[in-house]
């Protein structure tokens, strides 16, 4: 039964969609079987792997509405293990439509209990909002990952998604829990950035990845190459903390057996 994970912040340009397309290509690597379900109505996680969204026919839309079958629109991307179901701009009236139906919430946990046990991880690209759709996907997920970029403001709004996912513990998805906060576009020279890394270790504690994701010029670049960042440059520090990342999700949960040597690849600066 595969893991389902939602990569959440309502706050924009935290590198959401870039851990959740990297995160996945990393697992995939890791010879975890691997769907990224792209929520977001920007579809950036969707031409982030190479495909345009304006020739997307079906995407998570019509499987939120019950007009397609998710196993008939997934797409296979060009990363071993890595598969798709893709968002197009007509998820945007999605939430206009789900409004008066009943079980409103839980449309994407149909959607992904029908997925389970094709793969071994289900990373699911939230929307920057805290809309029905983010709350459908927090509802259908195990775990949440929380990105919050070291840069001014850092903690801003994280109290307003804390909230919601406590209501949603409370009301939807008692099962629902933590994954970890990711520490993204980290610049170790910037004394701003090591203060955001010290207030969030100090305020989350063990709610904190060990993995810290550097700012790092081709992670930036991957996207618009419709690459992975693994694809782009696998030498890259971005790459290796994705894929340290990984490793540390599959200890967390003891998915993996993975010798001291092999647990964090250091990054010399």
């Amino acid at each position: 039964m595969g893991k389902i994970v939602a990569i959440a912040n309502q706050k924009g340009g935290v590198g959401k969609t870039t851990t959740t397309i990297n995160l996945g290509a990393s697992l995939g690597v890791l010879d975890k079987r691997t769907l990224i379900i792209d929520s977001d109505p920007q579809a950036n996680a969707t031409s982030g792997l190479g495909f345009d969204p304006r020739h997307i026919n079906s995407s998570i839309y019509e499987c939120i509405v019950g007009e397609k079958d998710p196993k008939e629109i997934i797409l296979k991307t060009k990363s071993p293990n890595l598969d798709l179901i893709p968002a197009h701009i007509d998820l945007v009236g999605a939430e206009i439509e789900m409004i008066d139906l009943p079980n409103r919430e839980k449309m994407m946990s149909s959607v992904v209990e029908k997925l389970q046990e094709e793969y071994d991880f289900i990373l699911i690209d939230c929307s920057p909002s805290l809309g029905l759709i983010t709350v459908n996907a927090l509802t259908a997920a195990d775990s949440v990952i929380i990105p919050v970029q070291c840069e001014y403001f850092a903690l801003e709004g994280l109290g307003k998604l804390l909230n919601t996912i406590n209501i949603v513990q409370n009301k939807l998805n008692p099962e629902l829990g933590i994954e970890g906060m990711l520490l993204t576009m980290y610049d170790q020279r910037l004394r701003l950035a090591n203060q955001v890394v010290e207030e969030v270790q100090m305020h989350f504690h063990q709610l904190v990845f060990d993995t810290i994701i550097h700012r790092n010029t081709r992670l930036g670049e991957a996207p618009s190459h419709g690459e992975t960042i693994i694809m782009h440059d696998a030498s890259s520090k971005g790459a290796i903390n994705y894929l340290n990342l990984a490793r540390e999700i599959l200890q967390k949960n003891n998915m993996t057996k993975l010798s001291q040597d092999q647990k964090i690849i250091e990054i010399h600066e």
